[in-house]
């Protein structure tokens, strides 16, 4: 079976680009422009990865991180946030919310890959 991948962001290429990348990698991507979007996935289906992004409306990634981190059957599914946001301080509020891993867009996509493998196989 695929290992299954959740990307939340509120930009739309974000997502048709990282669907794009993933999927014939062999990975099943499933995408949510919402945080709340997100939790409902999240309930009805197992991950393997979670992607975030943290400047969405509504509800913030560092939020949704924090939401995640409180369900019993998320505390060890990896989290990496992928964000413009590029500060030390941004990093560690990341790392402080229950992510694994913090990431600034723009990336390369072979590099993003090679974490996604080195992460989930």
């Amino acid at each position: 079976m695929a290992n299954r991948i959740l990307v939340v962001d509120d930009d739309e290429l974000i997502l048709i680009a990282l669907n794009e990348l993933l999927t014939p990698e062999g990975y099943e991507v499933h995408t949510v422009s919402s945080g709340a979007e997100a939790l409902g996935r999240i309930e009805k289906y197992g991950y393997d990865l979670l992607v975030l992004d943290i400047i969405m409306p509504e509800m913030d990634g560092l939020e949704l991180c924090k939401r995640i981190r409180q369900r019993e059957n998320c505390k060890e599914t990896p989290i990496v946030f992928l964000s413009a946001k590029s500060r030390h301080e941004d990093k560690a509020k990341g790392i402080d919310a229950g992510a694994n891993l913090f990431l600034s867009k723009p990336i390369s996509p072979n590099k993003l890959l090679r974490i996604i493998l080195d992460t989930i196989g």
